[in-house]
């Protein structure tokens, strides 16, 4: 019967060392594998997730600080313990090792006790500091907040697809809080242990995007070479999230592709793949079936990520929740500033709960906080509210409130540039791209319009 405990990958250069290593964890009920350089241990970290690994000092190739500082980079969710092994240990040595991250020091003649202590400490370590992480994840994500048909109805999906491995599209207008729903079937999936690494796809350089994913590999014109670990690679055992899918290019889209088929992808600039086991969850604020017709999207992509739909709905058709959603964000700020308990007088829940919040979650949120911080009073007023009084199915702005036609294309020019920062997360550069301009151009004309960057 195979061993079912955790893994461990032994790298050295000496067979025997290897071979007797493996066997002796064996009978300790560890899952074993061996390779003997450091170039082949970072393959095998990037093919399986492993919770320990032994690491000689002594390697061919680049050595086992070189090897153990590549490891580093790997998010905490995906990285294994590091145990140094040396026939030629010192304490320098052993310093340098720990400070690098190793977890522990052994040196040469290994002994059985030795080897097993060191080792099941390493790998409750690592439990601990990811249950540990968890819990932090936990207290920035909190769960969904509200009670309303369509949040019950919203839970109940979540609890559906959470355990499954298929691939999710989120749909949903910007604010809505996809990544806090993408974050919540993580955190319920059996890949909760590790990783969750997003790319948001609006807001990263067409020029940047194919590194940023997949990595890179480049050799300098003093002969190093630079390394760069993708996101996609990062996620490895764990949860990949595109958010606003559908800003990718088609280019990328295509890479994206066949990654998704293959179950592997390459660097740029690297002459072999590498391997990733990474669940895909996707997110965008398009009709990407509109996107399709106007070829700004690949049907085949579209297919391979629409395996379970999933809309959220927008602040405005759950106005049952926004009672429970601004009480909790007051709580939120007012503990993270310091800063008295606030309630919100009737009138002003009533005023909140009858606005058509176009930012959706994100702009009650940012409404929350901004109170926090200005408003030294304990009770918060509609006048404290300062919204610019759109109310659900009010319509358009009547033709009526324009004195000229240069009021009508001023508001119109803001209303759409709003909208693009809100799409690329307030990204000036990446919005200037979206909307055909200079980013100086831009924030000229942000200022003229009355636009604050952060806004």
């Amino acid at each position: 019967m195979p061993n079912s405990g955790p893994k461990v990958l032994i790298v050295d250069d000496e067979a025997n060392i290897r071979q007797s290593l493996s066997g002796v964890l064996a009978d300790e009920n560890y899952q074993c594998a061996a390779v003997g350089s450091g170039e082949a241990c970072l393959e095998a970290l990037a093919r399986e997730s492993y919770e320990a690994v032994f690491l000689d000092i002594w390697l061919p190739g680049i050595d086992g600080l070189t090897t153990l500082t590549r490891i580093q980079e790997w998010p905490s969710g995906a990285r294994p313990a590091v145990i140094m092994i040396s026939g030629h240990g010192n304490i320098e040595t052993a310093v340098k090792a720990t400070k690098l991250g190793a977890f522990d020091f052994v040196e040469k003649p290994l002994t059985i006790q030795k080897v097993s202590v060191v080792l099941k400490n390493a790998v409750e370590q690592r439990r601990m500091d990811l249950e540990l992480r968890r819990l932090r994840e936990d207290s920035v994500w909190p769960e969904i907040i509200g009670d309303s048909v369509a949040v019950k109805a919203l839970r109940q999906q979540l609890n559906l697809m959470a355990a499954t491995n298929g691939r999710v599209l989120i749909y949903g207008e910007s604010g809505v809080g996809k990544e806090l729903v993408a974050r919540a079937i993580h955190r319920s999936s059996q890949r909760a242990n590790g990783p969750f690494v997003e790319v948001n796809c609006a807001a990263i350089p067409e020029d940047l995007i194919e590194s940023e994913l997949f990595g890179h590999r480049r050799t300098n014109s003093d002969g190093s070479t630079d390394h760069k670990i993708g996101k996609l690679q990062k996620a490895h055992g764990g949860t990949f999230f595109l958010d606003e899918v559908g800003d990718m290019s088609l280019k990328t889209q295509a890479k994206v592709l066949r990654a998704l088929d293959e179950h592997r992808f390459e660097p740029v600039g690297a002459p072999q793949s590498i391997q990733v086991d990474a669940r895909v969850i996707a997110a965008t604020n398009k009709n990407l079936e509109k996107e399709i017709e106007r070829g700004n999207f690949r049907e085949d992509l579209f297919y391979r990520l629409n395996v379970i739909p999933f809309t959220v709905p927008p602040l405005r058709d759950r106005a049952e929740d926004i009672p429970a959603l601004a009480n909790h964000f007051l709580r939120e700020f007012s503990t993270a500033y310091g800063r008295k308990p606030k309630e919100l007088a009737e009138d002003t829940m009533e005023a909140l709960m009858n606005y058509a919040w176009p930012g959706n979650v994100r702009e009650l949120r940012n409404l929350m906080e901004r109170l926090v911080i200005l408003h030294p009073q304990r009770r918060i007023e509609p006048r404290h509210l300062a919204l610019d009084g759109t109310r659900k199915n009010q319509g358009p702005k009547s033709w009526d409130s324009f004195g000229s036609l240069h009021e009508v294309r001023d508001a119109a020019e803001r209303e759409y540039i709003l909208h693009k920062l809100d799409e690329t997360g307030g990204n000036v550069s990446r919005a200037s791209e979206l909307l055909g301009l200079e980013r100086s151009n831009l924030y000229r004309k942000m200022k003229a319009l009355g636009i604050a960057p952060k806004e």
